[in-house]
């Protein structure tokens, strides 16, 4: 009866102190968290009070399970062990919770993006957790958690073979935060683990990267260090994007410009100044040396013409920066044509706009280039074959139908 009435007694006590903990002492910090103007963090801040108000009955009851009479040994020895286990992990929560709410207080700054800790707080989870997993071992074994820490040693090996890759990303958030390599939203490219979007998340052991098809791509987090990828985020921030694209032409098709073209010409007013110089040129050049075959002296051709005025086309069009490099430039020629090449940078980032711009360069040159004599080198095709094919048929025809007409002519 004395052990029945002592156990009555403690659980009353235990549940007064809940009752306490929660009507009165929760709701008084809840109501002045209530008046803050941080909302969204006084309810974080009530949930971790709220789990810690669970520690006041279970030292109740681990204090006075020893006081109760006629309880064996062991069984008062094991509630003390499971009391001690429930305020560990309680307290464990708690402080996960807390580095949680740190981690989201943190991301509200302005320069959170360029610097997450959220791989730090997993980390840093990681340890609770560990830390609170010896305690609790210790706590049912009875034993001083030192112990257990003494056996570690000889354990290193196995839980560096368990944790490699935490140790691994680790490292790898570290270099990645302290060099500013990623940043979530920035736009980077792996071609290895077909990765090619954006950054969404960063953690400990993964980036998200959710891919323009909008599928999400995870890498591993010290794949960024071991392996090369691309980040666009230098393009972004400079406000263009470089157009860089060759026109492949017809070799065949260059040639030396005369006097009826070099008036045609004139009328675009984005060459007249160029012709005018450069007319002015040759002729002083020519009448310095005074070659003796036109083919020793300098003529204009229709490729560098068209060149100028792409040039002067890209130079005024309101969409293209004059404040970065721009560059109309010839490749070396080869099988497929000589490539003239266009390096210049649009005045946008925006990926839709950016294909406009060089859609509607491209699509003004390619219309545009017949009216300089130059023509677009592309292989032949089916239709090409079939094209010629025909005109070969005619030609036999009309070569067989030759004879007859000569033969009625002499007749008449």
């Amino acid at each position: 009866m004395q052990t029945g009435l002592a156990l009555l007694a403690l659980a009353l006590a235990a549940s007064l102190a809940n009752w306490v903990a929660k009507r009165i002492v929760l709701k008084g910090v809840l109501r002045m968290l209530g008046r803050t103007p941080f909302e969204a963090e006084a309810r974080h801040v009530g949930a971790i009070v709220a789990r810690l108000s669970n520690i006041l009955p279970t030292v109740i009851v681990q204090a006075g399970i020893a006081a109760v009479p006629g309880l064996p040994a062991n069984f008062v020895a094991f509630v003390h062990s499971l009391c001690a286990v429930i305020i560990i992990l309680t307290l464990t929560l708690a402080l996960t919770a807390t580095l949680t709410l740190g981690n989201e207080l943190y991301q509200r700054r302005p320069d959170a993006r360029n610097r997450p800790i959220k791989g730090y707080v997993q980390v840093a989870n990681l340890l609770v957790y560990a830390a609170a997993a010896i305690l609790v071992l210790a706590a049912l074994m009875n034993q001083s958690p030192l112990l257990l820490l003494s056996g570690l040693g000889a354990m290193a090996a196995v839980l560096m073979l368990v944790f490699k890759d935490t140790i691994l990303s680790l490292v790898a958030s570290v270099q990645i935060g302290s060099n500013d390599m990623v940043r979530v939203g920035d736009w980077i490219e792996m071609p290895k683990l077909d990765a090619n979007g954006d950054v969404i998340d960063i953690a400990l052991h993964t980036v998200k990267v959710q891919n323009f098809d909008k599928t999400i791509t995870t890498i591993p987090t010290y794949r960024l260090i071991t392996e090369s990828f691309r980040n666009w985020r230098g393009m972004s921030e400079s406000g263009g994007r470089r157009v860089m694209r060759a026109l492949m032409i017809d070799q065949n098709s260059i040639g030396f410009l005369n006097e009826k073209e070099l008036a045609k010409f004139a009328r675009f007013s984005v060459l007249r100044g160029y012709l005018q110089e450069r007319q002015e040129q040759v002729c002083t050049w020519n009448e310095a040396h005074a070659p003796e075959e036109i083919l020793d002296a300098r003529r204009l051709t229709n490729l560098g013409t068209f060149r100028a005025y792409v040039l002067a086309y890209l130079q005024s069009r309101p969409d293209i920066a004059d404040d970065k490099t721009l560059l109309v430039r010839q490749l070396a020629p080869s099988e497929n044509g000589m490539p003239l090449e266009i390096y210049a940078f649009a005045k946008t980032t925006v990926w839709a706009q950016y294909e406009n711009i060089q859609a509607d360069i491209f699509d003004h040159l390619l219309a545009i280039m017949p009216e300089f004599g130059l023509r677009v080198f592309q292989r032949p095709t089916g239709s090409d074959f079939a094209f010629l094919t025909q005109e070969r048929r005619y030609a036999a025809e009309r070569d067989l139908r030759a004879p007859a007409s000569l033969s009625s002519q002499r007749n008449l």
